[in-house]
């Protein structure tokens, strides 16, 4: 634990480093703030913070940058008493997402913009991944051949069409029958208990002696499958644009990392299990390729149950109070108009 003085004087670093990027002297700190001290007093609080690991210094001349330690200090600190963003930008918000809320992969894909509009980062959404998804209902559409279309239609308003291959002998009347066997069994359920009851009822052998409910359970075997969700990504030209990334090794990380999404799905993916906003700073992140960039996501939910997951990604010099609560605010936004649809 920091005492009063040292939490001050680290909080102002951290201030003045997200405001201007570079080192951060001890005058720069006394000018700024009035805490009384001097700049001597200040500097040896600083070296102090250096040793502690809260801060570093790039240069022996040069002033104290913050460390991802110092970081994770001040965010465990804010978000016990976070602000809200300026409340015009909140209206905004939710003006620009009322318009989009009856297609939910539209709503999600203006969601990622306004997230990197508000914050001037990169925002990004995931819609909710097929295996926690409520089945509605299925309809089955001959294509050619051996070839049959599947619409699926979930609660949360996704539809996925799937084309999945079956004994060409089947026919309309057995794939009608199919079908409403399919959504008198499993409607209501989640695609993840849906494959769970599938399984099950393939190793029932009194199935397997039903020809009609055998192709039903072969036909489930290829539409419920595991399957992330659609993925929106914005800001990434606003985020270059950041002093962070003067470089071209920065800027080939970050459009690195960014065009791999299978790898942002796969964060967000963990974090969809969650609930509440989550920052993970630098070093923090899990994944390698995210440990130069810092996360703050959260999820949104149906009812109680996090169904998807919405966060803003940017360098480790990031506005995290505002950040925190933007995504905060976005995901319960989110989660009010799903309960709604």
């Amino acid at each position: 634990m920091l005492d009063d003085r040292s939490r001050q004087v680290l909080f102002a670093v951290i201030q003045c480093y997200i405001d201007s990027p570079g080192p951060v002297g001890s005058r720069v700190v006394t000018k700024r703030f009035s805490f009384g001290l001097s700049p001597a007093t200040i500097r040896n609080i600083m070296s102090d913070l250096e040793e502690m690991g809260f801060l570093r210094q790039p240069h022996t001349s040069a002033g104290r940058v913050p460390t991802d330690l110092g970081y994770r200090y001040y965010v465990d600190a804010i978000k016990e008493d976070r602000q809200t963003v300026n409340r015009d930008l909140i209206l905004e918000l939710g003006r620009q997402l009322e318009m989009m809320r009856r297609d939910i992969n539209s709503f999600l894909d203006e969601a990622a913009r306004m997230l990197s509009s508000l914050s001037h980062y990169i925002g990004i959404t995931m819609s909710p991944n097929t295996s926690t998804a409520t089945l509605s209902r299925v309809e089955l559409i001959r294509y050619r051949g051996n070839r049959l279309a599947v619409i699926l239609f979930t609660d949360e308003g996704l539809i996925q069409n799937k084309i999945i291959s079956v004994d060409p002998d089947i026919s309309a009347s057995n794939l009608r029958r199919v079908a409403e066997y399919i959504n008198e069994e499993f409607a209501g359920l989640t695609l993840d208990e849906i494959r769970q009851r599938v399984i099950d009822e393939m190793t029932r052998e009194r199935v397997l002696c039903d020809r009609l409910i055998s192709e039903a359970m072969k036909i489930c075997s290829g539409i419920f499958y595991a399957a992330p969700g659609n993925l929106y990504i914005s800001g990434i030209s606003e985020m270059l644009s950041l002093p962070d990334f003067c470089d071209i090794r920065r800027i080939k990380e970050l459009l690195k990392t960014m065009e791999d999404r299978h790898l942002i799905v796969k964060l967000l993916d963990k974090l969809s299990i969650s609930s509440g906003t989550q920052v993970f700073i630098g070093s923090e992140n899990p994944l390698d390729e995210m440990k130069g960039f810092s996360l703050v996501a959260s999820t949104y939910k149906e009812g109680n149950r996090p169904i998807g997951a919405i966060g803003i990604i940017g360098p480790t010099r990031m506005n995290y109070l505002q950040a925190i609560s933007i995504v905060d605010m976005t995901a319960n936004y989110i989660t009010e108009i799903l309960s709604y649809r």
